[in-house]
């Protein structure tokens, strides 16, 4: 036969009736206000660009300051970058500040890494690239429209397939680069790493995109909470004494890095106020030139509060909000860092609301105007990092997770009016950050839970859903040890998209009244082996060591038959043990290189204990530290694949298992994804091969699957879970504790798909691997959600840091009141059995087709992705293509 283009099933993967001819919209919502319609207009027609400012002014200083103490001299050099950034402000804003100078600027750090950003034929980046590092760049896709940079135009460079750099920087760029050449945290970890006796085996897991990249100087700080606590209670002035008596209760005693710590963050301080002042001075300019009285009034305002917060604590709700935007752009601006979450934003930010709605100094309308403007803040942050970094992890990502709901430090519920608004602001200001998390307990009033579900199906795909007791349950048994107890874990938040993170409740102090609000306590919570390819080494497994598609050797082989499944069990489960254990080491060498050259100032200044103890999170100076992982990406093809293996092989002896090789060899008789362009299973092209390998992959295809509530695939989930979510413990990190399990996907189902070859239950060569980790891949969930549910919890979801579901559902089922609650019943359903995470795209997916075809015109359209929410055009054809084949419900 000739090439043909074969679809499995339908065009969408449904399941219920079909809909009708035309597209369904989504419900209709209210519109944002005018600035932030204005602001996001704005957004929308700019592209993601990088400015040098910050690191000229931070190299500068770090050089004039040879042989001076490493955390001084990193503080130093932080303050010289704050002092030095241009402020912007755009008229008709109420929150000020931003990263850079640019609506959607960040820059480079070129001592984390210097390497990944330099030109192809730079010496540099062909170094990296020899070295494995950027292998995970070749296999991404980034999204072709809205604000990346895809390609170089005029004066302006691509970098990383998104961020605008001006030709007239590059030069800069690469003389600020060179500096760091041999001395960054990549190549001072690069160094060392190479003494640990697997080294080689490291680098070929790295080449065969079985891991998909370091944590040490890629996103060292980040998946963590931010606390807010110190600089609301006692303002930046307040601060800097705490840092000056902890230098003279230091000074001369034994632990003198204790000064260090003190030393540093004073000049970080220092440099924080003079960074707001500079934006107050700009505000009285423009107040100055402004011919319009009411923008000149607002000017004058911003100066009034910029000059305040410069130094005090805020007075004022409008303050409070200023200055946790402000510190956490600050965090942002000292590392390459994502998923920093703001945490439970309405529940610190109460006291003062609710003392100015009592003073009549604020009310509702403007309070939703204030946390529209928020949302755009947040929306504007980028993180600058490789092509597979931002576009294969985060796709365009910064992952600020602010979490609702939950519980009081007294164990009653937590929710509140200020909640509810910040639930409203998203509506109708429905942009990709903050993305939005409910912490569902059943003490949570149904008022509350309704305004959730209304937030979710008009398509935003927040707030995510997540259970509240599951996740106190993993944290006190995590960090039991480091005194972690039921009262101090109601404090806990997410970090990032969806990672379980420790909280502490602070006391802040209003009008003499102490409120005790949550906060994050422990440094990032998703650092140490960064996503591992499950279906990948189950390849390796199958060909005795070897990456099918480079030939390369990367594990020795298991000189194992694989007669049988126990065989073919514990040869993965070697293999696996093996990658951790390699990857632990050289990830601990990394995070140590980090913590000497680039240590943590401005984060570690906020997290209780750190100005407490004097020690930076480096050192162990947070309150819970028990923070390094293994992350997971493909559980359910790895799953499903085992499940053929053993149906069709070792049970009904259906094929052997060198006919099953053959079969990979031949991608089942179609060309590759990356011959079609096409990354699901729809519309795949076949070869005259095809009919050799036919039944082969039509009884691959048609063996049990996860996701049917079937016995058979459910033992097979249920052994790999309670292996996984144990065997960390045999490994110890930097800070010398146990590892723990991390299962979400985010973007790198589509890369570590790309280099993946067929895989035995039907998955075809490059094309996406299943979506967050108890999600069915798309089409195989054949009996309804409540089976898809009885599947995903039939493991103990408390043993893991985090499991994700991820759910599609035709507009039409949960349209009005009605369906409301019975969205909500579905949701409580899976959380009451146990169930950690759920989030849902409310979506016809004939409109993400259409939007594929034509991206123009749907600009503003949302999804949700695995853990995040993203602009669609943003997104690369790797993550549409499994999007839109993800099974569509269309009834409940």
């Amino acid at each position: 036969m000739s090439d043909a283009t074969i679809s499995f099933g339908q065009t969408t993967n449904r399941f219920g009736r079909n809909p009708s001819e035309t597209i369904e919209q989504r419900e209709e919502k209210p519109q944002p206000g005018v600035r932030a319609k204005t602001a996001r207009e704005l957004y929308f027609e700019t592209k993601s660009s990088v400015s040098m400012e910050f690191p000229f002014w931070y190299t500068r200083r770090w050089e004039e300051l040879e042989g001076e103490i490493p955390m001084v001299r990193r503080g130093e050099a932080l303050k010289a970058g704050f002092e030095h950034l241009t402020p912007v402000i755009y008229p008709g804003e109420l929150l000020v500040m931003g990263k850079a100078s640019y609506l959607r600027g960040s820059y480079p750090l070129p001592w984390l890494s210097e390497s990944f950003f330099m030109a192809a034929e730079d010496k540099l980046y062909k170094e990296a690239l020899e070295s494995g590092k950027l292998t995970a760049d070749t296999f991404t896709t980034v999204g072709k429209g809205g604000g990346n940079v895809t390609k170089s135009i005029g004066n302006v460079i691509s970098i990383a397939g998104k961020f605008g750099l001006r030709v007239e920087e590059v030069p800069v760029m690469l003389a600020v680069a060179r500096k760091w050449k041999d001395k960054s945290v990549d190549d001072i970890g690069h160094k060392y790493e190479q003494l640990v006796p697997g080294y080689k085996e490291k680098e070929a897991i790295m080449r065969s995109v079985i891991c998909m990249f370091d944590s040490g100087y890629t996103l060292p700080q980040g998946r963590e909470v931010i606390n807010y606590y110190y600089p609301l209670q006692f303002g930046i002035d307040g601060m800097i004494r705490i840092c000056k008596e902890g230098i003279a209760e230091s000074a001369g005693f034994p632990d003198m890095d204790r000064i260090y710590f003190y030393q540093s963050g004073l000049k970080v301080l220092e440099g924080i106020q003079k960074w707001i002042l500079n934006y107050a001075a700009e505000t009285a300019f423009l107040a100055k030139i402004e011919t319009d009285e009411k923008q000149k009034t607002e000017y004058n305002e911003i100066h009034d509060r910029l000059t305040w917060i410069s130094s005090k604590p805020p007075r004022t709700f409008h303050d409070a909000l200023q200055v946790i935007w402000l510190f956490h752009v600050a965090v942002l601006n000292e590392d390459a860092i994502s998923g920093l979450s703001p945490g439970r934003v309405g529940q610190v930010l109460y006291p003062f609301w609710q003392r100015d709605m009592k003073n009549g100094v604020i009310d509702k309308v403007r309070t939703v105007e204030l946390l529209e403007c928020m949302r755009m803040k947040f929306t504007e942050l980028d993180c600058f990092a490789s092509m597979g970094v931002v576009g294969g992890v985060l796709s365009g990502n910064t992952f600020n997770n602010l979490c609702l709901g939950g519980l009081k430090k007294d164990g009653s519920q937590a929710s509140n009016e200020l909640e509810m608004l910040i639930l409203e602001a998203g509506i109708r200001c429905d942009t990709p950050q903050p993305t939005l998390s409910l912490l569902y307990d059943e003490k949570l009033p149904e008022e509350f839970l309704l305004k959730g579900v209304e937030c979710t199906k008009i398509g935003t795909g927040y707030p995510a859903w997540v259970n509240n007791q599951v996740a106190m349950e993993f944290l006190m048994g995590n960090y039991a040890h480091e005194g972690m107890n039921l009262e101090e874990a109601r404090a806990w938040s997410i970090g990032g998209c969806l990672e379980s993170s420790p909280g502490s409740w602070m006391p802040l102090e209003l009008d003499g009244e102490v409120h005790w609000i949550p906060g994050g306590s422990a440094p990032a919570t998703s650092v140490g082996v960064h996503f591992l390819s499950l279906p990948k080494i189950l390849e390796t497994v199958l060909f005795d060591g070897l990456d099918l598609r480079t030939g390369e050797r990367i594990f020795p082989s298991h000189g194992r038959k694989l007669e049988n499944y126990k065989e073919l069990w514990i040869s993965f489960k070697e293999y696996f043990h093996r990658a951790v254990y390699v990857l632990t080491l050289t990830n601990n060498i990394q995070h140590d290189a980090w913590r000497k050259i680039a240590p943590s100032v401005v984060n570690s200044m906020l997290k209780p204990d750190c100005l407490k103890r004097g020690k930076d999170i480096g050192q162990m100076g947070s309150r819970y530290n028990t923070t390094f992982n293994i992350e997971s990406t493909g559980t359910a093809n790895l799953v499903n694949s085992l499940a053929s293996l053993k149906h069709n092989v070792y049970d009904r002896k259906n094929f052997s298992l060198e006919e099953y090789r053959e079969a990979i060899k031949a991608n089942f008789g179609f060309k590759t994804a990356q011959e079609t362009g096409s990354f699901s299973l729809v519309d795949q092209v076949a070869t005259e091969e095809y009919h050799k390998w036919k039944r082969i992959h039509k009884m691959s295809l048609e063996a049990p699957k996860y996701g049917n509530d079937d016995s058979y695939v459910n033992d097979i989930m249920r052994d790999w879970e309670n292996w996984f979510c144990t065997m960390g413990k045999d490994f110890r990190s930097l800070y010398d504790q146990p590892l723990y399990a991390c299962q979400i996907s985010v973007s790198t189902h589509g890369p570590m798909g790309a280099v993946t070859m067929a895989t035995p239950d039907g998955r075809l060569c490059g094309t996406t691997f299943s979506d967050g980790s108890v999600s069915a891949y798309p089409g195989t969930d054949k009996n309804g959600p409540y089976a898809l549910f009885n599947s995903a919890t039939c493991w103990n979801h408390s043993l893991s840091q985090n499991s994700q579901l991820n759910m599609k559902i035709h507009p039409s089922v949960v349209k009005g009141r009605e369906g409301s609650r019975k969205f909500l019943e579905l949701i409580r359903s899976y959380l009451r059995k146990g169930g950690f995470h759920v989030q849902f795209n409310i979506v016809d997916s004939r409109m993400l087709k259409q939007a594929q075809e034509e991206p123009d015109k749907f600009r503003s359209l949302l999804v949700r992705v695995a853990g995040f929410t993203q602009y669609w055009v943003e997104l690369g054809k790797q993550i549409q293509d499994e999007v839109i084949a993800r099974t569509e419900y269309e009834e409940l």
